[in-house]
């Protein structure tokens, strides 16, 4: 750490602007899935700089790609005609599997989830919003009033009527101990009941990460969200997909997080960010031509389909379905995953290791099995130690997130689990002692 870059830090930045590690490090490089910090040790990322670099870390063809395009013509905004724009538009409204799908981009995440509300309380004529208890959406005024997640929700002030449902959470809450069809049955009764305390005309979305990123990678049974799609038709509620951590092909199994769920169709709209860019600013939503067309006012967006960023967004995401990066972290990850049960079989601060492809949480207890944030602070502070970089989430701080680029190799994945190893040992240890004095 450099202790004058920090000073300087806290003197211009705000104090909310949260910093990993008790001595914050400066990251200087990457190649592959290492990166270097100031001092020049070098790191094995499992984080991603928050599941953002989804390919590689100075990946050459987008690299290469964004040079070439900046050597061009670096901004133009949306009022001009932008192939790389209409390139990349092209391909996400094919994937996306939304009929008649047009695409809007953006610049980060919390401004799509944001233009997701606008259009969808535009379309249905109605501020009333259904979302997920703990939940994570962006950090906007709109957004920020419809996440279920008080530690990422700094005021009870927005301009939109919030109403939380279950089903994120599987392993904890009232529904724990049922079966996955059971747990199904009681979240979308859970969903009827909210419904006929309100008028459901009156709702004009549900909103919902198919698996809680910030939440700590918690996820429902597959179908849950089909399950709740059959009762929001009835209503003509429109159903909003964040996949701003899941999409891409980052959970192994499915291209886009809404695909376990898919019995009744796609969702009315998804929103997409992080990974697209492998480090660019680049968001976006996919709806159908009715529900994007319904706006009635004039708008642009100033940096949203920036030449550069979509140049980078086309390479990044050639090479991925070239490479079947998909099955990479279906493979790769279903290794990890079993590596790291094996691990936690024998530490009693693990209570769970959940997710799928290479989109992993490990939630971390105490001695009596309470969410414990201190653990997941020492576990980030002891895998650095080991030379790993790893993220932490969940409503107490107490889950750690395992997001590497989806080109993780199977060397890699041992290695790091390896050293994830070392670093909950020396955990598990040090919670012992305490206990024990």
């Amino acid at each position: 750490m450099h202790p004058a870059l920090l000073s300087r830090h806290r003197a211009v930045m705000p104090d909310w602007l949260a910093l990993y590690y008790r001595d914050p490090m400066e990251i200087t490089h990457g190649e592959g899935r290492h990166v270097w910090d100031a001092e020049g040790k070098r790191y094995l990322d499992f984080f991603g700089g928050i599941l953002t670099t989804m390919t590689a870390h100075a990946l050459p063809e987008v690299t290469k790609a964004v040079a070439e395009q900046a050597g061009r013509i670096i901004h133009s905004s949306t009022l001009y005609l932008n192939r790389p724009m209409v390139d990349l538009a092209e391909r996400i409204a094919t994937l996306s599997g939304i009929p008649d799908a047009r695409v809007f981009f953006t610049t980060s995440g919390t401004e799509a989830n944001d233009a997701a509300l606008l259009l969808a309380t535009t379309h249905r004529r109605s501020n009333q919003i259904l979302a997920l208890r703990n939940s994570y959406h962006g950090r906007s005024f709109s957004t920020v009033g419809i996440t279920g997640n008080s530690a990422w929700s700094p005021t009870s002030l927005s301009p939109l009527q919030t109403l939380y449902v279950h089903g994120g959470v599987r392993s904890r809450g009232p529904y724990a101990q049922l079966t996955d069809d059971q747990f199904i049955r009681a979240c979308v009764g859970d969903l009827e009941d909210m419904l006929g305390q309100t008028r459901p005309e009156s709702i004009a979305a549900m909103i919902a990460e198919p698996v809680q990123g910030v939440g700590g990678f918690t996820l429902p049974p597959d179908g849950l969200f089909a399950a709740f799609r059959e009762v929001l038709d009835r209503h003509g509620i429109l159903w909003i997909s964040d996949e701003v951590q899941t999409g891409w092909g980052r959970t192994g199994e499915h291209f886009w997080g809404w695909q376990a769920h898919a019995e009744h169709g796609p969702p009315d709209m998804l929103t997409f960010a992080k990974g697209i860019g492998n480090g660019m600013s680049i968001g976006g939503v996919v709806a159908s031509a009715e529900v994007m067309n319904c706006l009635e006012s004039n708008s642009i967006s100033t940096f949203g389909g920036s030449p550069v960023t979509m140049a980078a967004g086309l390479a990044n995401l050639a090479y991925l379905i070239e490479h079947d990066l998909q099955g990479n972290a279906r493979r790769v990850g279903g290794l990890l995953i079993e590596r790291l049960r094996a691990v936690a079989a024998g530490l009693p601060i693990v209570r769970e290791v959940r997710g799928r492809g290479l989109m992993l949480g490990i939630e971390l207890v105490d001695a009596d099995g309470a969410p414990s944030p201190q653990a997941a602070s020492l576990a980030l502070e002891y895998a650095r130690e080991e030379g790993l970089l790893i993220g932490k989430g969940g409503r107490e701080g107490h889950a750690l997130r395992i997001a590497p680029p989806l080109s993780l190799s199977v060397a890699e994945a041992e290695e790091g689990a390896a050293m994830l190893e070392a670093a909950l040992k020396r955990v598990q240890s040090e919670i012992e002692g305490k206990t024990q004095s």
